[in-house]
């Protein structure tokens, strides 16, 4: 008797694997690269220069998975609101493309990935991890209950930076946890930007934001916070004794924040998401004065 074997058909595995590349939005690496310069700015401030190679690939790793994982459990929370919102009823759980319990699924295999990779770091790089992924976890279901999601997210972005301090020099300074803050308050920043393109919807839909809470005075606000991540920023390389090539960094990221600001200046949401969008390059910025800076010294 011939037993038949099952069909592998590979159109569908294809249409599968494509649906999880929409769900983790590695098609847009914005997250990435938000998420990747803080944690670049820790490995090379506690390194005093670049970083040990097996560090560095872990984290550049962790930031791409984590990411990934955090806009699974992203759409996994908000099911319910995005097909009342324009710009997200087509992602995939949305419009019933991946099913919820599959999208749990690989999130939570996406976190075990990354889990396998801090496992080669030391302990206290572990313990810390286990906060890290307690905070991406929750992030997602904050807008229900607070008007200060934004927080939390940067909180989880930042949250990388002790980490990174802990795998590289073994412990997490002072300076780690001003580093901390300052990425705290530049993520309320650039998020209130990406809300402020979405406070119509969410609105209707009974989502909540800083861009809600702020109100009329969101521009000022975040102007506000712009002025002390740099502020902070300028502290901080005074701290480290960093060279000009650091200060010329902070002097382009002045420019693309106040360029920010010009793109909000009507709160058209096209703009604003261009604003928030443009803080990719404020970050690299950033890092190309640290990079330059401990390359010259």
């Amino acid at each position: 008797m011939n037993s038949q074997r099952p069909v592998i058909n590979r159109d569908q595995i294809r249409d599968r694997l494509y649906q999880y590349f929409l769900l983790t939005r590695l098609h847009r690496p914005i997250g990435i690269f938000l998420l990747l310069w803080p944690t670049l700015w820790a490995l090379w401030i506690a390194a005093e220069g670049f970083p040990r190679l097996e560090v560095f690939v872990v984290f550049v790793l962790g930031v791409i998975l984590m990411r990934s994982a955090g806009c699974v459990i992203n759409d996994y929370a908000d099911r319910e609101f995005d097909p009342h919102v324009s710009r997200t009823r087509e992602r995939p759980i949305a419009s019933g493309k991946v099913r919820p319990r599959e999208a749990l699924g690989l999130f939570v295999g996406l976190c075990l990935l990354a889990f396998l990779l801090v496992l080669t770091m030391n302990r206290l790089t572990i313990y810390l991890a286990f906060v890290g992924a307690a905070l991406a976890a929750i992030y997602p279901f904050m807008k229900r209950y607070t008007h200060l999601p934004q927080v939390v997210l940067g909180m989880a972005f930042g949250w990388a930076i002790p980490m990174a301090f802990a795998a590289q020099a073994g412990e997490v300074p002072k300076v780690a946890w001003l580093l901390f803050v300052i990425n705290v308050v530049w993520s309320v920043a650039y998020d209130t930007m990406y809300a402020m393109s979405d406070r119509e919807d969410d609105l209707k839909v009974g989502v909540k934001s800083t861009a809600i809470l702020f109100g009329d005075a969101d521009r000022l606000i975040v102007g506000l916070m712009q002025g002390l991540v740099l502020l902070g920023l300028l502290l901080l390389g005074r701290q480290l004794a960093l060279g000009t090539p650091y200060y010329i960094g902070l002097l382009a990221a002045l420019g693309f924040a106040l360029y920010q600001q010009y793109l909000i200046r009507d709160r058209e949401p096209a703009a604003c998401f261009r604003a928030f969008l443009n803080n990719s390059w404020l970050g690299g910025a950033v890092f190309a004065g640290l990079l330059v800076a401990y390359a010259w010294g």
